[in-house]
Order: structure tokens, then sequence, then C-alpha cells
């Protein structure tokens, strides 16, 4: 049990790692926001290998390595609720969340269904954020329309981003379980 154990702190500290070191190399896109080289997928894969309980606890600490790296961005709130909600919404709930990604189960389905799911609620946590804490950074015009309401900048601004984000992260996932999946995802 120890050796058990042991195995999987050692892998969840590796998988964190690698997460945080391709969470730096960040693709600015042109309508703001960026995506990252799938660095999430270090994350979905801990937990398809050990299950939830373990996803989300390597996604909780990967998320303290996140506000650490982060904490300039909290600056912004112009108040202590607005610092919690940012803390909270943008990084520990947010990135936390991920490691419910094998909710659906171990095959192409499951992988898929997973990542949907898990980058969806992280969606929301940035959405959250963008509405009720970014709209004092609102621009007057976004991807050429113009901005009237935090609501439609947050989906736009969020959206973006996350949704290629999560297309990225599925399709590097469903290539990696169809040549490696076994050794992968699942432990031996």
């Amino acid at each position: 049990m120890k050796n058990i154990t042991t195995r999987k702190l050692v892998e969840a500290a590796l998988m964190i790692a690698i997460a945080t070191v391709l969470s730096l190399f960040k693709i600015d896109l042109p309508f703001g926001g960026g995506v990252t080289i799938v660095s999430m997928l270090p994350l979905v894969i801990h937990s398809h290998r050990y299950g939830v309980k373990w996803g989300v606890f390597t996604a909780f600490v990967y998320s303290i390595f996140q506000l650490l790296l982060g904490m300039d961005n909290v600056s912004y709130a112009s108040n202590i609720i607005g610092a919690v909600v940012i803390i909270l919404f943008d990084y520990i709930i947010a990135y936390t969340v991920i490691g419910l990604a094998s909710l659906f189960g171990k095959d192409s389905k499951g992988i898929v269904l997973g990542i949907l799911f898990a980058f969806f609620l992280r969606f929301l946590c940035h959405y959250i954020t963008g509405v009720f804490i970014w709209d004092g950074w609102m621009p007057e015009t976004f991807m050429n329309l113009p901005m009237t309401s935090p609501w439609i900048y947050s989906l736009l601004y969020n959206g973006w981003y996350m949704l290629v984000e999560t297309i990225l992260t599925i399709l590097v996932a469903l290539l990696l379980n169809k040549t490696a999946g076994q050794r992968i995802f699942n432990v031996k």
C-alpha cells in the first residue's frame, strides 16, 4: 500500500511539473487570452490513471502553483472581495476542476467527454470573474463587435481561448490514447 501511494505522489509531482512548464509556453491569441501547449493534459492523464480523488488533489496542487505564478493578477482587484473571487475562480476552482476529467471512463469517448466537462467548468469559472471582476477592463470593441455588456465580453474573451485549448487537448489526448493508451491513461 505504501509503494502505491508513493507512486501516485511521485507521478502527481511529475504531472504538476510538466503541466507547469507547459503553461509557461503560451500562444497569445489575436483577440486576447492565450492558449498553452496542452498544459492541462498531464492533469487529465493523472486523473485517468488514478481516478477523480487523485485527479482533483493533483489539480488542486497545480492550482496553487498557477496562483503563485499569476499572483500579479490579484493586484487588479479593487477590493478584498474581488481579490478572493480572482483567487478562487481564476485559479483554485478553475484548475482544480480539471481533476474531474476521468468521470466518464477511460475509453476515447470517456476521455473526450471528461475533457469537455472539466474544461467547461473551468470556462465557467473564468467567465464568472470576467463578468464581475474584469469588466472594468472591457474594451469598447472586441472581435470587431461593440462591447456594452460584460456578460457578452466575458463569453467571447474566455470562450475564444478555452475553445481552442479544449480542442487542442482533446486532439492530443486522442492521439496519445490511440498510440499509447494503455501505457499513458491506465496504470499497469
